[in-house]
């Protein structure tokens, strides 16, 4: 089974290397011994982030995430970063391809399924759900200092 390489680990950033996306497919996430899922791994506590996790998920031509899910607190941002399929919420099918951006509620009852011949991959960014417009870039500062390589 792959595993996450730490790159870096300094005082105010942390950075690791999940590999090419191309071998995302051989992470398996164990959520148990009977629930294990290949193709996906989980990099929030890796990197340690404090208000959100990711992850990276390749489901094969034919493939499906086999279980619908819901959250209790986490919203997710869905980006899918090549491919093509349906990402189901709530019962309505939503075409999705590279490109494409699917964002969930916590409530919303969620699936995807690959519909393609290629792989479909995504990155899905959870993060406890606030208002929507109440997270802004007016959150960002920029500083007055040149930059030096």
């Amino acid at each position: 089974m792959k595993e996450i390489k730490t790159t870096a680990d300094i005082a105010n950033a942390t950075a690791i290397d999940l590999g090419p996306i191309s071998e995302i497919k051989d992470y398996v996430l164990e959520l148990g011994p009977e629930v294990k899922i290949p193709g996906k791994v989980f990099g929030g506590a890796a990197i340690k982030a404090g208000g959100a996790d990711f992850s990276l998920q390749v489901f094969a031509p034919g493939t499906e995430g086999g279980f619908y899910h819901t959250h209790k607190e986490h919203e997710e941002l869905y980006f899918f970063l090549s491919g093509e399929g349906e990402y189901q919420v709530d019962g309505t099918n939503i075409p999705v391809r590279e490109g494409s951006v699917v964002r969930v509620s916590p409530a919303g009852k969620r699936t995807v399924r690959n519909t393609g011949s290629t792989p479909l991959t995504m990155l899905c960014v959870q993060y406890v759900a606030a208002a929507p417009g109440s997270v802004n870039a007016s959150d960002g500062t920029i500083l007055p200092e040149q930059v030096k390589w």
